[in-house]
């Protein structure tokens, strides 16, 4: 709830007046809510000095953080500490496994496990630099960190959250290029070179913030220094910006790259169920690929191509679930001053929030549920005593290069 108290110079002119009408104003609410007349009075005392003119503005006590006069229950507040908690737990340790199991084993360093390193490096650094100061707010309901460590924790935000959505349009595109182009160019030099060049403009998008520009509200009415209202066109700009940067330009490109993938997929799934089982063998033979029998290989053609695909449009379907309510809520919020003043706006913030984390601990769940290769690294570093994670089935056939069965699908008879 806003409290306001809209001061006016009175004819006796002066502080005092002034602090007369202040205090009726004062008294009239203190019977409805305590907690109200504590925060005017604070703010009453604030402004006592500032004289006629500034006795003509609006003083609105920022609620919630401040004046403790919203937050969260204490039942929700326990729930919420305990999911917060769950999910630091998950994002650090999980994050940290997919970034050791690349590092140190060589077989692990194709172009597409290296970007999903560079994906695990930024959720887990979400998760140290900015997961643990939500949680005290959270706890504590107020901003504890002071003015330039919001602005520093708002930049770790953007960054790592730019940088990830970086990462899955670049595979995206990717798998976008190999399924439906034929052309599999993703080297892990170049994938080492895209990482480099996602960093740096995801640094040149989220580096403002850090000297603030634009200037965040401290304290802010959620659990981690984000986007409030303003009124300033170039605070505005700079959050339609963000969000498009964000979420809705990259969830536009990756869908028509899926929607592209899916059509062709399709399209060849008919072309093989409709083809006669005379293939020509020969021109598979000049592919190496003769040593898959006949029954299965278009089922594995098939399978090699969708899986990996299917990994990817997981993990694109959990980002969508996951940052769709915040951009949109991050927008509303910005352009409209009675949408964030309202009362419950802390709770829903929390919400948000965390789910937008959440995401960060689901990839490596992804990972180890849909990739064999990083499961079995995953329960060859756990200590035996230690492997609780279930026995998942997985595919034991052999990996072939994409260009190869591509080739090999562009020169079947009648093609």
């Amino acid at each position: 709830m806003v409290y306001a108290a809209n001061l006016s110079p009175v004819e006796a002119g002066g502080t005092n007046a002034t602090l007369g009408v202040f205090s009726t104003r004062l008294l009239n609410l203190s019977d409805q809510n305590p907690g109200a007349s504590r925060d005017m009075a604070r703010a009453l005392v604030e402004n006592s000095s500032l004289g006629v003119g500034a006795a003509a503005e609006t003083v609105t006590p920022t609620p919630g953080l401040q004046g403790g006069t919203e937050g969260l229950s204490l039942p929700l507040q326990v729930f919420f500490l305990i999911v917060i908690i769950v999910i630091l737990l998950v994002a650090l340790l999980g994050n940290a496994v997919v970034c050791l199991m690349v590092y140190q084993r060589s077989a692990m360093r194709s172009a597409i496990n290296i970007l999903l390193a560079s994906l695990a490096f930024g959720d887990m650094m979400l998760a140290v630099l900015n997961m643990p100061f939500a949680l005290v707010t959270v706890a504590t309901t107020r901003w504890l960190f002071g003015d330039a460590f919001c602005r520093v924790s708002a930049m770790f935000f953007w960054l790592f959250v730019t940088e990830g959505v970086a990462i899955l349009l670049i595979i995206s595109i990717d798998r976008f290029l190999i399924i439906v182009q034929k052309q599999d160019k993703l080297s892990p030099y170049r994938a080492k070179v895209l990482i480099a060049v996602s960093w740096g403009l995801s640094l040149c998008f989220s580096f403002p913030l850090a000297v603030g520009q634009p200037r965040l509200q401290v304290p802010s009415r959620a659990p981690q220094c984000v986007f409030g209202h303003s009124a300033d066109p170039g605070y505005q700009a700079y959050v339609v910006l963000m969000t498009l940067v964000v979420f809705f330009v990259p969830f536009t490109v990756m869908l028509y790259t899926f929607m592209g993938i899916l059509n062709t997929v399709r399209h060849n799934a008919i072309r093989i169920h409709s083809h006669p089982d005379s293939i020509c063998l020969s021109q598979a033979s000049k592919l190496g690929l003769m040593s898959l029998q006949r029954p299965f290989q278009m089922n594995i053609d098939m399978s090699f191509k969708t899986r990996a695909f299917t990994t990817i449009l997981i993990l694109f379907s959990v980002f969508t679930v996951c940052w769709a309510p915040f951009a949109t809520y991050s927008l509303v919020s910005t352009f409209s001053a009675s949408f964030y003043q309202r009362a419950g706006f802390f709770e829903v913030s929390t919400w948000l929030l965390w789910l937008c984390y959440l995401k960060s601990a689901l990839n490596p769940l992804i990972y180890y549920w849909r990739i064999k290769k990083f499961r079995d690294a995953c329960l060859d570093l756990m200590p035996k005593y230690f492997k609780f994670l279930p026995q998942l089935p997985g595919h034991t056939k052999r990996r072939i290069r994409p260009s190869a069965i591509y080739a090999f699908e562009a020169v079947l008879c009648g093609s």
